[in-house]
């Protein structure tokens, strides 16, 4: 990294002025990492929780081998500027306003990737055209692409069918360059084993396909980047309905725009992503999956089910810096749909979701398929738009599995919705028993912009008192004036200091509950 004198001094100011500060410290960084995948030869990205005492935090210094690199007002940052295949020691420092600083976070050392080989498209016969299908050009360059290399889109459009991607490759895009999916719905066979809404079956592969469908086996692909500052194009409605017409298992038969199987260390960044002919991004049976930066959109392509991200029966997500326009969920998390997600039952755990926007969609959903089990979402720091349904737990009396331990924290929103009777989507068998709602926590949220011709939060569970949703806790949320809060077939619920916009307690409606709380 190039010396910055100016940056340099401002850091020992930074180290210095605590002294003389006044006040309560910010409380020490939590769990600082590096997802997998997310190092370059050149940069590193780090990912941190919030000190316990954050309130007063304005921001965070990031330290590279003892010095001070930049600063950040979020809980990410990515390094630039690195040498390859080299090890660095990073720790992050937390600063109030006043210029109280935390203690070094306990230290991670990350290595950069040593520089691969680039393997651009144009040498393998792809070109750009609005007409020529570059799918065996680009296939080919993959093919060819040896370990740790790059393949390179560069400028241009090119259209393609199906791809299919290994492990140990990047696949960049260059500014300005544009991978397009073609209209054709023949492109995107033969068509392959994946899962949808809960059902494994035969669907046309995805633009991008990444690893082989199987419930029980190994991950088959690893250590997989799909990043650039360009631009990643589906069929869009258009091939949506190509694809679904005469086709044995109708919608339910699409590809994806991006597919993953059983993938293990993907790092999918800084890409425009729209147009799918359904969900846009889809991971199934995989683990450490990161999306840092990416601009989603399938609201103007009105793509039917056109959801941004679906972690399915994963584990290790981590989504951040990312906006969504989307014709559907802008996140749905799944875990699989009754009987078959039952019977597999491989649950969709810690997804931690941080500072992006939800600006237009149907919800940040988690649900409807949750029959493998949902654990540890945290949903931290977002902006939570003019979504139909909010944030949304759903479910149904058939579906059975669980969804426990939800954190949402510092966040803007306009619903807060839980419930167990949608009325789609519902095929199949019934779980032998009922979904469990338990362990959700609601804290320190901004929902003033909401409207109130219906509760602002909607919690309803099941008519079983024996699975109540129970142990919610809603605590420091302000509402707009004549907000409802409505609440049936619940126990052991908290609400602390819940308040409208002029100081006043929202109205309750509760019934069919046990040990409701007001403090």
């Amino acid at each position: 990294m190039k010396s910055n004198t100016t940056l340099l001094f401002i850091c020992i100011l930074f180290l210095l002025f605590p002294f003389f500060a006044i006040g309560k410290k910010p409380g020490a960084i939590q769990n600082l990492i590096s997802p997998p995948e997310t190092e370059t030869d050149t940069s590193i990205t780090v990912l941190w929780d919030k000190p316990l005492e954050y309130y007063n935090v304005k921001d965070y210094a990031v330290y590279v081998n003892g010095s001070c690199v930049g600063f950040s007002k979020i809980s990410n940052y990515t390094i630039n500027g690195l040498k390859p295949n080299s090890n660095y020691k990073i720790s992050i420092v937390a600063k109030d306003a006043e210029g109280g600083k935390s203690e070094n976070s306990k230290p991670i050392t990350v290595k950069t990737k040593q520089q691969g080989k680039v393997f651009n498209i144009l040498d393998y016969g792809a070109k750009p055209d609005s007409v020529i299908v570059n799918t065996r050009g680009i296939q080919k360059a993959i093919d060819a692409c040896s370990v740790g290399g790059t393949v390179y889109i560069p400028a241009g459009t090119f259209i393609s069918g199906a791809l299919f991607l290994k492990s140990n490759m990047t696949l960049y895009i260059a500014k300005g360059g544009v991978l397009k999916g073609s209209l054709n719905r023949e492109d995107y066979l033969p068509m392959i084993k994946t899962r949808f809404e809960g059902w494994e079956f035969l669907a046309f592969a995805s633009l991008i396909t990444a690893g082989k469908l199987d419930s029980k086996g190994p991950y088959n692909v690893k250590n997989l980047s799909i990043r650039g500052e360009g631009k990643i194009s589906g069929g869009g409605a258009s091939l949506s309905k190509s694809m679904t017409d005469n086709n044995v298992n109708g919608a339910r038969g699409r590809g994806r725009l991006i597919c993953l199987m059983n993938c293990e260390n993907v790092n999918i960044q800084g890409l425009a992503i729209e147009e799918p002919p359904c969900w846009t991004i889809h991971y199934t049976y995989s683990k450490n999956v990161t999306c840092n930066g990416l601009k989603i959109n399938t609201l103007t392509s009105k793509t039917p089910n056109g959801d941004g991200i679906d972690p399915d029966s994963s584990i290790n997500s981590y989504i951040f810096n990312c906006s969504f326009s989307t014709y559907d969920d802008c996140i749905a998390i799944k875990s699989g749909k009754n009987p078959e997600g039952n019977i597999v039952g491989r649950p969709c755990e810690n997804v931690f979701i941080s500072n992006c926007n939800f600006k237009e969609g149907h919800s940040v959903a988690i649900g409807s398929e949750i029959s493998g089990g949902i654990k540890n979402v945290q949903i931290i720091d977002c902006e939570l738009g003019n979504l139909w349904f909010g944030l949304q737990v759903k479910t149904t009396e058939k579906r059975g599995g669980y969804v426990e331990d939800l954190l949402v924290k510092d966040c803007s929103l306009q619903l807060i919705k839980v419930v167990t009777s949608l009325p789609y989507n519902n095929d199949g068998d019934s779980a032998p028993t009922l979904t469990r709602l338990q362990n959700f926590e609601f804290t320190n949220l901004n929902m003033t912009t909401a409207k109130t011709d219906k509760p602002v939060i909607y919690l309803e569970g099941f008519s079983d008192s024996t699975n109540y949703a129970n142990n919610f806790r809603f605590m420091d949320i302000k509402l707009p004036v004549n907000s409802i809060v409505f609440m049936k077939y619940a126990k052991d619920i908290i609400f602390e200091n819940i308040k409208t916009s002029d100081g006043q307690k929202p109205k309750y409606d509760v019934s069919e509950s046990l040990n409701v709380k007001h403090l």
